[in-house]
């Protein structure tokens, strides 16, 4: 019984760490943003706490925490996992084709949420500093440069691995949530009525009464709830209940904080910073400590956000959607840590960037809430498409409340695009123009390759290996499926009379469950030839050796295939430069560099 408690209660502290993080720290600046936009009169307080309290409610518990966190595969959740279920559940054509779409925007959006996320933490946290006795002269310039300082450091240790730290991330969070609901607690007291805002009558009145100004601050509200598609997006990596518990503890922590924010709001007007300025004044003693607790809630924000674009580039990879990356596994025992060099420095170079753009935290504010209502609003539809194929159509009518809320939100934020907006579509359109041309190209260059029927490759293959002129050892042929043979496997064998005395054929298939790996032999293809199929779940990391060691194959030498590309259409000209500069099948799976023999063929497209 004690040990079932005690896992209870670790996998709690473990989700606080790594899932909460963004929406955990969204305190810092969401009340300071909102008033320097609105006048703290009653009305306006009451009736924006009511607004953050039903945005938490409706988009983060309905949406994520019930309706999204119901549907899963294998315990896995995302926007890759919706659009998985729906292939199944849809006939190929024009709505596959749109859900395909759908979850290609909203992977994208996800990435360019990847820059902003640290960006407005660790500044945010960092601007505390002026509050402290001695520094209220503090320059902008020397600020960024702290929070530049951070991120570099928080870059830096990627590639170290993050198991280690992860073991102090969720009591370091523990401690934050207990500040946050203390803090809030305290500050109450001096103005009780605001509890009263959790009425939803404050957030009709507030909306009735200020009319298309209230659905502009609609923009800056939803910054209370960016985040909550950690809690559907991790679920793989802790598990549905663990994360579902946290959040009650979670969302009661937020919910005291923001009314405490309020009732200080009503006491002393506007502050720089409202979080800053309440715990001050409350605990002056105590304010440094809070300040670097701050900053270590907005790192493991950060880490969480980073961990989860490295998990969503991996996933895009295996699933073809993503050009191959460098991978590197950074944990003995977790699947879910993996570091990815390429992705780690872009991200590091557009978040101190974006830093030295936007140089305030309530400026970045302006181009927060696009990527996340985008997102929001993808997954609503995509919900409500699943819900409306299957037995729980009674969910229907909740997911499509849930998706007109968050196409409100997503509209609110358009009027963002003007005043810095237009930089989450510049970094999403990266990823989202990548994708697009590494799929597409894909295909094109798969007709372009002409690849060869297997019947009719085994008739010149049976020839060649009937002369006995054959090389000892084992030779490895990669192929993308069984049936079909690449040009370069022609070339190799048929062209270049290149064949050993046992030659297997070796074709990865990437399946759209998680999880799972399974592998079989199928003998006497050919005269000496046999064929391995290794079957895969789109998140495993595979050890090809391992693999081949156990089916007992010693390869001599280990074929691949190279395109030369000759193009004089733009998108398949930047296909080839992607193409060129990142690694090759064989070098994703790390085979050893002494057997590898590139073969490479010249193909037009």
């Amino acid at each position: 019984m004690k040990s079932n408690q005690d896992s209870f209660g670790r996998g709690i502290v473990r989700s606080l760490g790594l899932v909460f993080g963004d929406i955990g720290t969204s305190p810092i600046y969401t009340l300071t943003v909102i008033f320097a936009l609105t006048d703290p009169t009653l009305d306006n307080v009451m009736g924006i706490l009511s607004l953050v309290f039903w945005t938490m409610t409706i988009l983060v518990t309905a949406e994520y925490a019930w309706l999204g966190m119901s549907l899963s595969r294998k315990g896995e959740g995302g926007t890759i996992v919706l659009r998985e279920i729906l292939v199944r559940l849809l006939k190929p054509g024009r709505k596959l084709a749109l859900v395909t779409f759908l979850s290609y925007v909203g992977v994208s959006l996800l990435l360019g949420d990847g820059v902003i996320t640290p960006a407005i933490s660790i500044l945010s946290a960092v601007e505390g500093m002026i509050l402290i006795p001695g520094l209220e002269s503090l320059q902008q310039g020397t600020i960024i440069l702290v929070s530049a300082v951070i991120a570099v450091l928080l870059f830096f240790f990627q590639s170290r691995g993050t198991d280690r730290m992860a073991g102090a991330f969720g009591p370091i969070m523990v401690v934050w949530f207990l500040a946050l609901t203390v803090s809030g607690a305290v500050s109450i007291m001096t103005q009780p009525g605001v509890v009263a805002a959790i009425s939803p009558y404050y957030a009709v009145r507030f909306m009735a009464h200020n009319g298309f100004a209230a659905f502009f601050i609609l923009s800056e509200v939803i910054l209370c709830a960016t985040g909550g598609e950690a809690l559907y997006a991790d679920m793989g990596h802790l598990g549905r209940k663990p994360i579902l518990r946290a959040w009650y503890f979670v969302f009661l922590a937020l919910i005291i904080n923001y009314l405490g924010q309020g009732a200080y709001v009503l006491s002393h007007g506007k502050e720089k910073n409202l979080l800053f300025g309440m715990v001050q004044e409350m605990a002056p003693a105590l304010y440094l400590p809070f300040l670097i607790l701050t900053i270590l809630a907005t790192i493991i924000a950060s880490q969480a956000m980073i961990s989860g674009v490295f998990s969503v580039v991996y996933q895009g990879i295996t699933t073809r959607i993503m050009p191959l990356l460098k991978v590197d596994y950074t944990s003995t025992h977790l699947k879910s840590q993996i570091y990815i060099g390429s992705v780690n420095w872009m991200l590091l170079a557009a978040v101190i960037c974006i830093m030295l753009i936007f140089r305030k935290s309530e400026n970045l504010a302006a181009a927060y809430g696009l990527a996340v209502t985008g997102t929001m609003t993808l997954t609503g539809i995509m919900m409500t498409m699943i819900y409306s194929r299957t037995t729980r159509k009674w969910k229907v009518p909740f997911a499509l409340f849930v998706t007109v809320v968050d196409i409100v939100f997503f509209a609110a934020c358009l009027n963002k695009i003007p005043h810095g907006g237009y930089w989450s579509i510049i970094l999403a359109s990266i990823p989202f123009v990548t994708i697009l041309i590494w799929t597409k190209g894909q295909r094109a260059l798969y007709r372009a390759l002409k690849p060869l029927d297997l019947e009719t490759f085994l008739v010149c293959y049976e020839q060649i290996y009937a002369k006995n002129r054959n090389i000892p050892g084992t030779a490895l042929f990669f192929t993308k499926e069984m049936p079909v043979i690449p040009p370069y496997v022609v070339h190799s064998i048929i062209s270049g009379n290149i064949i050993y005395e046992r030659n297997i054929f070796v074709s990865i298939v990437r399946t759209d469950e998680p999880y799972g790996v399974k592998n079989k032999v199928t003998e006497g293809v050919g005269s000496g030839l046999d064929a391995l199929e290794i079957v895969a779940g789109y998140k495993e990391i595979l050890d090809l050796e391992r693999i081949l060691k156990k089916r007992g194959i010693q390869e001599k030498v280990i074929f691949y295939g190279m395109e030369d590309i000759v193009t004089a259409n733009p998108a398949w000209r930047i296909f080839s430069l992607i193409k060129k500069l990142t690694p090759n099948f064989v070098k994703f799976y790390k085979l050893p560099p002494g057997k590898l023999q590139g073969v490479v063929t010249r193909v037009e497209m």
